[in-house]
């Protein structure tokens, strides 16, 4: 949880020199998901970018580029855009932060960036303010929503979509099913699950269904997927 990550946070930065107030919360807030390692890895990359930068402590700066560079990968700057597709890429990570703002209940909007890391041409980052423990349905709601926002943002600024959603598209689709088949949040197909058992954090893997349902019953889980996804 994030007490635990702010504590692992603490004792990797033992050996390091950190900028008078640089809150490490922050960092834990901003690191769901990470494991140990990744905190670690994290330390030492603000240390080595705090060097490179000729700075006699890390700032916070650095925690959150050596945050992304972890979870997203480094910066891309010098791949070469042109000005259309640069302008496209704007729109769609406009569309994810305009949602994300519009619609209530969605973790604090934090960072959108058009400077490309890994495959991802741009990112759009929410900042929790606590763990969710819960994952009520009208967030996850919102976050299929937000997830769609790139793509509607294209289609009404250019007239048409790009194949920047891939990503966006896949994750949506994903926890629709999980939501139908294991949450029990779909009011047709019921309080039943549907998932292949498997033990892992249900936001962060792959839906896998199980191998004894009817094709009556995945007929009726594909059409509610379909319902969720269209109607946010």
């Amino acid at each position: 949880d994030v007490k635990g990550r702010e504590q692992i946070l603490k004792v990797h930065s033992r050996g390091i020199k950190l900028r008078a107030g640089v809150d490490l919360a922050r960092i834990a807030r901003a690191t769901p998901g990470f494991s140990g390692a990744e905190l670690a890895a994290l330390v030492n990359e603000a240390a080595i970018l705090a060097a490179m930068r000729n700075k006699e402590a890390v700032d916070l700066a650095e925690l959150e580029e050596a945050r992304d560079r972890v979870r997203f990968g480094r910066e891309k700057r010098s791949r070469v855009m042109e000005e259309e597709d640069i302008r496209v890429t704007a729109v769609h990570e406009a569309g994810h932060a305009l949602v994300s703002m519009l619609i209530p209940g969605q973790d604090p909007l934090h960072k959108v960036t058009i400077v490309s890391r890994g495959m991802a041409l741009g990112l759009t980052m929410s900042l929790p303010e606590r763990d969710d423990y819960h994952h009520r349905r009208s967030k996850l709601l919102g976050m299929i929503a937000m997830a769609y926002g790139g793509r509607i943002a294209e289609e009404t600024v250019f007239g048409e979509v790009s194949a920047g959603a891939q990503n966006d598209i896949q994750q949506a689709t994903n926890l629709a099913k999980i939501m139908v088949c294991e949450l029990g949040m779909s009011e047709v197909v019921g309080p039943l699950n549907y998932t292949a058992p498997r033990e892992s954090n249900f936001l962060g893997r792959e839906f896998m269904v199980a191998s004894d349902i009817s094709e009556d019953t995945l007929s009726t889980i594909n059409k509610e997927v379909r319902r969720i996804c269209e109607e946010q």
